[in-house]
């Protein structure tokens, strides 16, 4: 099939052989996998550029929590040796630095149509395609589409009464403006304490005359202790890369795994070890012991070390015991990874707002009233979060075998097979999204492992004469109930988490990650394409 260019102008009608939408890590992945394969592609992005997550994510702190020396792509050798990070955790700039370096080096944008947003993917039986639409009037038709969406691209603006009415500046965490927002000398308000809300508090606490930090539930927050790279970490991952990558393709990030449980050693011991990786930074304080995610006995000693921390690091009593979670399991929220959070609450322009204590009633021209005051801010930012994992899709019509809406579908909570394919969807690729490890494991190696997979799928299909598949009903309500027996197994499931919807207000409530480990899941997929692609629906052209 011809190759489409994305100069064409809006409107004009294409035949490719894979329509590929979004072009974050996942999508440029896609593409140049698609090209090696042979196979005429079309990626459509709503963003000016590549990136992802990185492109919209310009944040003030904005950071990965996995190690830049293990945050990257591994299928070329060259890239690896060739790419130098600057900081263990790298900044945002410097990660989409990366991401434009890549669609650079690969010659990836001739074939990107950006500032274009999908808005509906039909499935024409009697053609075997796709039939993709876009905002700018695109009609494309592809045998296969694969959605590289994101599992945290849909940005989620909550409905706060009087929002409209603010007369200031408002941003959103997740869809931030390509210019630097000057802080300096403004009242901020900051709703929100996931991630980014945690991220963004300190940086714009140095520069801002006021900021208000709104939370409804405190994060578990473990320190970063970021700093620049040294030589000898850099050459220890570039002098054997092809061993380290083999390694994360069955663990997804390089921790250090314990091999006994917090209570099977005595006291001493155990505060020793958290208190070692505490002063050592990153998620590998949660690994501290092997049934931290699993027994809760267990995690309430990480929690109340944690507990304990704050309350030295926050100086008034009252705004550590309200920085303090009680209501769920360590880890069983994203547990976030920052840098001089909790200290940010002891300078005198900083005020923690409790919202369990005094809910917000509206947004006002000036500012924030709640249920006890008013708060005068000229500026707002809704670290809000996101419509997690299914939110990108769903924001899409994608209809399936007679007209099936995937919305529809999902109107119970995600369901597909192997997190790879819908039933009733042939043809239909998701990247990374609900029934797969994705958000739980360092998300290029997740990102690579499905993209791998479905490129070879592909192959198959064209080898055999084969023009259509698809998920089999029975492997996925098998496959569905494998996930949540796995998640059912941890404390996962008992905090109110992005994870399972619980932050969009009428999304079904289901654990949407696979946390059975990266290495089983590729284990599972592998087996799976060896014995025919058993669980799938195969037709012939």
């Amino acid at each position: 099939m011809p190759e489409a260019s994305p100069e064409q102008p809006s409107g004009h009608a294409v035949a490719v052989d894979v329509v590929i939408v979004g072009a974050g890590f996942a999508g440029m992945y896609a593409l140049h996998r698609m090209r090696q394969a042979g196979l005429s592609s079309l990626v459509f992005e709503a963003g000016t550029g590549v990136g992802g997550v990185w492109y919209w994510n310009r944040y003030p702190g904005a950071r990965c929590d996995v190690e830049s020396m293990q945050y990257s792509y591994s299928f070329s050798e060259e890239l690896q040796q060739d790419w130098d990070w600057s900081e263990r955790f790298a900044p945002q700039p410097e990660i989409l630095d990366y991401a434009n370096h890549v669609a650079d080096r690969f010659d990836l944008r001739r074939d990107i149509r950006f500032e274009t947003r999908v808005t509906a993917a039909t499935f024409d039986e009697a053609a075997g395609q796709w039939v993709v639409e876009t905002d700018r009037g695109d009609r494309v038709r592809a045998r296969f589409c694969i959605m590289a969406t994101g599992c945290l691209s849909a940005a989620r603006v909550p409905d706060l009464p009087g929002l409209r009415d603010f007369a200031g500046d408002c941003f959103h965490t997740g869809a931030w403006p390509q210019q630097p927002v000057d802080f300096t000398g403004r009242r901020v308000a900051l709703i929100g304490t996931g991630s980014s809300g945690i991220q963004a508090t300190p940086v714009i606490a140095s520069d801002a005359a006021q900021l208000y930090v709104f939370q409804r539930t405190p994060n578990f927050v473990v320190p970063a202790r970021n700093g620049k790279l040294d030589a000898d970490t850099i050459r220890y991952w570039k002098d054997d890369y092809p061993a380290h990558r083999a390694r994360a393709r069955e663990i997804g990030t390089f921790y250090e795994f314990a091999t006994s449980g917090a209570l099977d050693v005595p006291d001493e011991e155990r505060e020793r070890e958290y208190e070692r990786r505490w002063q050592e930074g990153g998620v590998n304080f949660v690994h501290a012991f092997k049934d931290i995610y699993l027994d809760q006995a267990a995690n309430d000693t990480a929690a109340e070390f944690v507990r304990a921390r704050i309350r030295e690091l926050v100086h008034d009593p009252d705004t550590a015991a309200a920085l303090s979670p009680t209501d769920h399991p360590l880890g069983s929220k994203r547990i976030c990874v920052a840098s001089d959070y909790y200290e940010a609450f002891n300078r005198p322009n900083v005020t923690l707002v409790n919202l369990r204590r005094e809910p917000i009633d509206a947004i006002v021209s000036g500012g924030i009233r709640t249920s006890e005051r008013e708060y005068a801010v000229d500026t707002l930012v809704l670290a809000t979060g996101y419509d997690a994992m299914t939110g990108a899709l769903l924001a899409m019509d994608i209809r399936g075998r007679a007209g099936l809406s995937l919305r529809d579908k999902w109107a119970g909570g995600p369901r597909n097979y192997l997190g790879l394919m819908v039933a009733g969807f042939p043809n239909l690729f998701t990247v990374t999204g609900p029934g797969s490890p994705s958000v739980l494991v360092n998300m290029v190696i997740g990102i690579e492992q499905h993209v791998d997979w479905i490129t070879d799928c592909i192959r198959h299909l064209d080898q055999s004469g084969a023009a259509t598949i698809e998920a089999d009903e029975a492997a996925e309500d098998r496959w569905v109930d494998h996930v949540n027996a796995e998640a059912d197994l941890t404390l996962f499931p008992r905090a109110a988490s992005w994870y399972v919807g619980a932050n969009i207000p009428g999304k079904a409530r289901v654990f949407m990650p696979y946390v059975g480990g990266i290495g089983r899941y590729r284990k599972k997929c592998d087996e799976v394409a060896a014995n025919g692609y058993e669980g799938f629906r195969i037709a012939a052209a």
